[in-house]
């Protein structure tokens, strides 16, 4: 199945090409089982020397054969959807946080991969509010990694993320 591409963002991140651990990291599984699915064709890749790399496209085609969402996914849908509450509660505060955090982190990824993630949110946080809370809302791959990379940090206090993570361990126990 050939993944459609609809702008050159989408394009540039389909082709993107990853290790081994950064793909382990996307799945939220460890960086040996990702090699394993090499090893058994289940998840092409390349060499770069003696390395494998990954393109991003090759891993979502993996995620979306799956049919559902891996756990840490999951996990982060959950965070996602207390982070947009309190941005649809306050947005003007919700917003001056994210651009906080995006300059901040923008000093530390002046290039590559978490860079292009960075640039997306910038884009997200320039727009309409409801397209930031379709990416912390959302099950598309796009928004997967989005929130894997959020702007976010200290919206949410320690003890909402912790009430959040328990109630989510709780739900998952339950199935």
């Amino acid at each position: 199945m050939r993944e459609v591409i609809h702008d050159e963002t989408t394009a540039a991140v389909s082709d993107i090409l990853l290790t081994t651990g950064e793909a382990a990291r996307v799945l939220g599984v460890s960086r040996q089982h990702v090699v394993d699915l090499c090893d058994r064709g289940d998840l092409p890749y390349q060499t770069t020397g003696v390395h494998r790399r990954i393109r991003r496209a090759d891993l979502e085609a993996l995620r979306v054969q799956s049919g559902r969402l891996l756990r840490e996914q999951r996990r982060t849908l959950w965070l996602g959807h207390a982070i947009a509450g309190k941005v649809v509660a306050d947005p003007g505060h919700a917003l001056d946080i994210a651009w906080t955090n995006l300059t901040t982190l923008r000093e530390r990824h002046t290039r590559g991969q978490g860079r292009q993630w960075l640039d997306e949110w910038e884009r997200l946080l320039d727009g309409p509010i409801e397209g930031v809370l379709r990416a912390l809302t959302s099950t598309d791959p796009r928004s997967l990694e989005l929130r894997a990379n959020n702007p976010f940090a200290g919206l949410i206090t320690a003890g909402e993320r912790t009430r959040v993570l328990e109630a989510f361990t709780g739900w998952v126990a339950s199935r």
